[in-house]
């Protein structure tokens, strides 16, 4: 089997932009990983609130935000991880039709929109969790 050089080379240097981007989704999932940790760290803390607490039973109503804030964030992180393995995809099809010769410029076109889509959705669910965590009930005291 021979290799195409030039085409091996082209695939390399293709990779740079979706290497990068997958850098930045891994940044992006540790970010959503911690402030759903944060999330669910004080979902259990207002429930080991007693009832009979009256400094703090009010509190409690602020679950329902929580667990939005929580399911924005799972929704996210969901989105980014599979716009992550579409880019890992897409660097393993495109290295492997480089090397059997082949042009892989049409399906790493159509991977590379499908993932910057699913990145899209997890950013804008991300959006969504930090306008909710803006809000005047996480500032009360």
């Amino acid at each position: 089997m021979s290799v195409n050089v030039d085409q091996l080379s082209t695939m390399i240097a293709h990779a740079v932009a979706p290497a990068f981007l997958l850098a930045s989704i891994a940044a992006l999932v540790s970010i959503l990983i911690n402030r759903m940790a944060g999330v669910t760290d004080r979902i259990r803390s207002i429930n080991q609130i007693a009832d009979d607490d009256p400094a703090r039973t009010w509190l409690k109503s602020d679950i329902a935000r929580l667990k939005r804030r929580e399911t924005l964030l799972n929704q996210s992180l969901q989105l980014a991880v599979t716009g992550a393995i579409g880019i890992v995809v897409l660097l393993l099809f495109g290295f492997v039709v480089a090397l059997l010769g082949y042009r892989h410029e049409l399906g790493a076109g159509v991977l590379f929109i499908v993932s910057l889509c699913l990145l899209v959705g997890s950013l804008f669910r991300f959006l969504q969790d930090i306008k909710i965590s803006l809000s005047e009930h996480d500032h009360h005291h």
